[in-house]
């Protein structure tokens, strides 16, 4: 099935991909996008199917007939388990099944019968997209290949969506391309056998929060295993953070259970009331056979580092690149200790924890229980009783939330309470935002509005669903960022299988303002010791940041000298310099600047990524 050409560069964690239909116009199309070190799969016919670059271990494949299954990512999937399954699919609609029962994070695609269908994660860790090339529809991993391909420019309008802080459901899925279709992370991408037509078919809904919290944690346990065993049961050295915090120490203490050898890594905070070196060195002490690390705190790099040299960003602006020097900066000296994948904590926050807004519903089904536990929150959030009251009682539905949003993007930011219990954080543009790009975001707000339909009609989980995804949507650029410079990352939290267990538990029991995240420490209860589990905290690395623009306010500056931005007339740059002059401001206490350099430093990007290489046939 598989033909493949000399690798270049390419390793572990790195793959990339586009599908072709099996039709010669495809074929045409597959010669034009394919370059130097290029893999290829190919239909029963010969014809291209993936072409692409990926390392040996990031895919199993499958072949019985005219049908083909490639499985490309991180999932410890039998080859041959594999080839049964490709013998019995008589309907790609079966591969549902399939999807919901991979371990891992992975993208699955197949060829039955002339059609195609690739779907990548439910967490929105691995995307596809598609678009018209030549007359062929041709899916990608990324979007960037098509743009390329199209020879796209960035679309304007995006770019203004993208300055919004922050940048709300539908309009973050929206590639950055005009032409370009992407697949929302609950569907499948099917195409038909004439390579043209195409449709999205749901495979994924959540589930529904009934679970107990003891029902459930068993289950996120069981899950979370399975997903650290999947990167770990290899043996080798596996590196993994150790902040002290409880999601990065149960990755931890999961895979000192493994055959692998752990190198645990510590970056102590700068700020003298932070606590997490002394939680980490807590939990090594439990882990005797582990290689704790403590890295010099002063040595780390501070936000904001780097921005004017990144180069290997993917297809859209991510506020990654704030910390992208912090979260590579370790990694060269793992790799000297033998360190083959690096396992972080994230995601944790984002799946063991849940949004408060299900009160809002409790609200209405468990009213004395509610306004009990509302209570509590009111504490310890410090929300105010005439705010809490009116987000309440808000009772819009999101399509009327998002249109109201759309006539304030420049007022002030909102409250927490306001967001806390509502369908997210309100977007707002700022001062050095230009009046034709406000026109453009609320043409989009309003245009999004008319038809916008929640991720789920619970606010509580929609709210869980769009932070996930926030949070895939960087992380998927750290992990491509991670790969390049050797060590890849893997984040067990966001996958698949351990979002499901953690979003069936009742979000009563999920998030509560007597206990620090009662789901995972139930869950890990006899795989960390309770000692480690008593933590009801985590560091802020608010003095990383204020620090950060001190000490790299020069750079700010710098980005803000030839703005790519404001050549296409969407910010004022003279605003922008005077704000990078003025690092104590108090406005940028909250993260304010994010949105607009995460824009600035991608257009910067894409013209240092531009391929260069010449094609080669497939």
């Amino acid at each position: 099935m598989s033909e493949q050409h000399e690798s270049a560069g390419t390793g572990p964690g790195d793959a990339h991909f586009t599908v072709f239909t099996d039709r010669e116009d495809a074929t045409a199309v597959a010669r034009s996008l394919a370059r130097p070190g290029t893999h290829v799969l190919r239909h029963a016919s010969g014809r291209p199917w993936l072409v692409g670059r990926w390392h040996d271990q990031d895919i199993v494949t499958a072949r019985a007939g005219r049908t083909a299954l490639a499985v490309v990512g991180c999932c410890p999937v039998d080859a041959a388990e594999l080839e049964r399954q490709a013998g019995r699919l008589r309907d790609l609609a079966e591969l549902d099944a399939l999807a919901r029962s991979l371990p891992g994070s992975c993208h699955l695609v197949a060829a039955l019968d002339g059609r195609l269908r690739v779907q990548g994660t439910a967490s929105g860790l691995r995307l596809v997209f598609h678009a018209p090339v030549a007359g062929t529809q041709v899916a990608a991993s990324s979007a960037d290949v098509l743009a390329a391909a199209l020879g796209s420019e960035p679309d304007e309008e995006q770019l203004a969506v993208r300055l919004l802080w922050p940048v709300p459901h539908p309009l973050a899925e929206a590639p950055m391309w005009r032409g370009i279709t992407a697949v929302a992370p609950e569907d499948a991408l099917i195409v038909a056998p004439d390579g043209r037509t195409v449709r999205h078919t749901r495979w994924w809904t959540p589930p529904e929060p009934v679970r107990t919290l003891a029902e459930g944690a068993p289950l996120v346990r069981e899950a979370l295993a399975a997903a650290v065993d999947a990167r770990t049961r290899q043996g080798g050295v596996v590196s993994c953070d150790l902040s002290g915090g409880l999601d990065s120490t149960s990755v931890c203490f999961l895979a000192d259970r493994s055959p692998a050898a752990v190198v645990a890594s510590t970056w102590p905070g700068r700020d003298p009331a932070d606590t997490d070196l002394h939680w980490a060195e807590q939990a090594a002490r439990s882990m005797p056979d582990v290689d704790h690390v403590v890295w010099d705190a002063d040595a780390s790099p501070l936000v904001y580092t780097d921005l004017l040299a990144i180069d290997d960003l993917l297809d859209e602006p991510t506020i990654g690149v704030m910390d992208r020097s912090r979260v590579l900066h370790h990694l060269p000296a793992l790799a000297e200790r033998g360190s083959r994948l690096h396992l972080t904590g994230i995601g944790g926050d984002h799946v063991t924890w849940c949004s408060e807004a299900y009160y809002h519903r409790l609200l209405r089904t468990r009213p004395v229980f509610a306004l009990r536990q509302v209570r509590g929150f009111r504490a310890l959030w410090q929300w105010p009783l005439g705010g809490t009251v009116r987000a309440l009682a808000d009772s819009r539905p999101y399509g009327k939330w998002l249109a109201d949003a759309g006539d304030r993007l420049r007022a002030p930011l909102p409250t927490t309470v306001s967001a806390g219990l509502g369908w997210g954080m309100v977007p707002r543009l700022f001062d050095w935002v230009t009046p034709d790009a406000e026109r453009m975001a609320r043409r989009a707000l309003r245009g999004a509005a008319a038809t916008a339909v929640p991720l789920h009609p619970d606010r509580g989980m929609h709210t869980d669903l769009e932070q996930i995804r926030s949070c895939t949507r960087i992380t998927r650029q750290w992990d491509r960022m991670a790969a390049r410079a050797g060590v890849p990352m893997a984040s067990p939290f966001l996958d698949d299988r351990v979002i499901e267990a953690c979003l069936a538990v009742r979000p009563s029991e999920r998030v509560t303002p007597w206990r620090y995240k009662p789901l995972l420490t139930t869950a890990m209860s006899g795989i960390v010791p309770d000692a480690c589990l008593r933590r009801t905290d985590k560091a802020a690395a608010s003095m990383d940041a204020s620090d950060g623009l001190r000490a790299h306010r020069g750079d700010l500056r710098a980005l803000w000298e030839d703005s790519r931005l404001e050549r296409l007339g969407l910010v004022d740059s003279a605003g922008l310099r005077r704000l990078a002059e003025r690092p104590g401001t108090p406005e940028l206490q909250d993260p304010i600047l994010y949105s607009t350099i995460a824009a600035e430093v991608w257009l910067r990007g894409l013209g240092r990524a531009a391929r260069t290489a010449a094609p080669a046939s497939p």
